[in-house]
Parts: C-alpha cells; sequence; structure tokens
C-alpha cells in the first residue's frame, strides 16, 4: 500500500488556508494535523495514489485501517483533502470523494464546532455517494438516497463489513450522532483520542 505520514509543507498548508479548508477558528492548526499518501483501490479495479489530512493522534491508526482495506481490495472512488473542493462539504460528497479534516464553513453540518471530530481532525468519510448521511436541516438523503438501503454493494459500508471491521478494531465509531451517516466513522464526540 506504500503509505506515508508527513507534516504539512508551506505549499499544503497554503493550500488550506487559500481554498478556506483552515480558518483561525478552527480548533486544531498546523502543527497537530499530518497528510497520509497511500494508494487505494479505485472503481475501475486500478491502484490510485490517494491523500487525507487527519490529527496527528490517529494517523497509525488510519494507515492499518486503509491497509486492511487494501489487503481486502475494497474501492474508494476517490480520496482528495478537502481543499481540492474548495473547503466545500458538499461538493466533495458530490464527487464521492473519501476526505477526513474538514472545519466546515458556516451553513454546512456542524460548522466549525470546535468538537466536531472533522474539525478536529478525528474522523472520516468514505463513498459518500455509495454511503450518505440522513440531512435533518432538509430530511433528505446527502449527497443522494440512491444508495441509501444498507444491501450489498461495491464500495458500501455495511455493519461487520470489511470497512466496518477494519475501523472498529482500532477502535472507530460508526455514524457517532442520532440519524443515519454510513460513511462515517470518528473517534468519539465531542472529538477526542483514540483510548
Amino acid at each position: 500500500m506504500d503509505a506515508t505520514v508527513s507534516k504539512l509543507d508551506d505549499r499544503q498548508w497554503e493550500g488550506m488556508v487559500t481554498a478556506g479548508a483552515w480558518r483561525p477558528e478552527c480548533p486544531v492548526g498546523r502543527t497537530e494535523l499530518r497528510r497520509l499518501e497511500m494508494n487505494h483501490w479505485g472503481f475501475d479495479g486500478k491502484i490510485h495514489r490517494g491523500a487525507l489530512v487527519v490529527r496527528d493522534d490517529v494517523a497509525d491508526s488510519l494507515v492499518r485501517v486503509f491497509t486492511d482495506l487494501f489487503e481486502h481490495r475494497f474501492p474508494i472512488r476517490r480520496m482528495e483533502p478537502i481543499e481540492a473542493y474548495g473547503g466545500d462539504d458538499d461538493a466533495s460528497m458530490r464527487a464521492d470523494n473519501t476526505s477526513a479534516f474538514n472545519c466546515r464553513r458556516q451553513g454546512q453540518a456542524n460548522a466549525p464546532s470546535t468538537k466536531s471530530p472533522h474539525a478536529n481532525g478525528r474522523a472520516v468519510d468514505i463513498n459518500p455517494m455509495e454511503n450518505p448521511w440522513r440531512d435533518g436541516r432538509c430530511d433528505c438523503w446527502q449527497p443522494s438516497a440512491a444508495h441509501s438501503s444498507r444491501t450489498p454493494g461495491r464500495g458500501k459500508i455495511l455493519e461487520n463489513g470489511p470497512v466496518w471491521r477494519a475501523f472498529t478494531t482500532e477502535g472507530w465509531i460508526w455514524q457517532d450522532i442520532s440519524t443515519a451517516d454510513y460513511q462515517h466513522f470518528d473517534t468519539g464526540y465531542p472529538s477526542r483520542p483514540l483510548r
């Protein structure tokens, strides 16, 4: 899988700030964030290189999780940090992007709560199109209802399936909210380190 964990370089940090993915009101800064770069299987059956920005205290755990998913050949549509979408969570979800750190802008879910697992870099959303969440603001599925049933399918997360097992073995929690959020794993709410 060839994973690397590194501090954010000047270009990466500047990209986050310029895109609005990080702002002064975000609960973590550059020193606590790490960039994970790793291979993953795509829906096209080929190996792709992706990146996630995460909190330093969960980086090694996520390397183990995504190594396990790679070994299971679990497909991931794309894996790009949120700044590739201008810091816009909705745009990232519509692109079926797997992402982690997200200090969401006003008007988006949990924006920018200091308790938010995403704003603290301790949450991951995987294949949002195949694993939507139920948005209470509109009483609708985001980004789409097309795959809202939890039946087997490519790129879907099911209880006791390989994604669920890889994360829960490491102590992560699936859908840590009161509404369905099939794409989401975190370390607890309010955000806290693993174990």
